[in-house]
């Protein structure tokens, strides 16, 4: 578990889910939750779950929750609040996914996931991108985030593929 001013981030990984030095997952996600931190007020939470799964586990998830049959980069699971400081809830990554939109991307692993999390993170608060105004709230709020900590606009990007 990584500990992070306020709230901790407990982070499971799945077998070959992440295949990189120990310890760089729990700093990315801290330093992407700090950042995405600095710009929206959040409601009170101890912890955040995180977990790095499989393309099928993933895409189980997506046809039981979303009815969608396939795998997605991330997903959010907002807990229910039940008047203590509660667990905010899940945000669950397809590493297999995530992998192939970085290098379709061009970009680094990290800064991908950074952004994945920051989506995710923003989805456990109910913001969400169903209309383009919310679109535009959530994307501007990813964009903040992710230059704090020296990663570029990622939806320049992918508009320009």
């Amino acid at each position: 578990m990584s500990e992070t001013p306020g709230y901790e981030i407990d982070i499971r990984v799945e077998e070959n889910c992440w295949p990189y030095p120990d310890g760089i997952l729990d700093v990315v996600a801290e330093n992407a939750l700090a950042s995405i931190c600095k710009h929206i007020d959040t409601r009170p939470f101890s912890e955040v779950s995180i977990a790095m799964i499989t393309n099928g586990q993933m895409q189980a998830l997506n046809k039981q929750y979303r009815g969608k049959d396939k795998p997605t980069n991330v997903l959010s699971f907002p807990a229910s609040l039940d008047g203590s400081c509660p667990l905010l809830g899940d945000i669950v990554l397809a590493f297999k996914v995530a992998e192939q939109e970085a290098v379709a991307k061009n970009i680094t692993m990290t800064d991908h996931v950074s952004h994945l999390l920051i989506h995710g993170f923003l989805h456990l608060l109910g913001y969400d991108h169903e209309t383009d105004a919310d679109a535009q709230v959530m994307e501007t709020l990813e964009i903040k985030a992710l230059a704090g900590l020296g990663i570029s606009n990622p939806y320049v990007m992918d508009r320009a593929l």
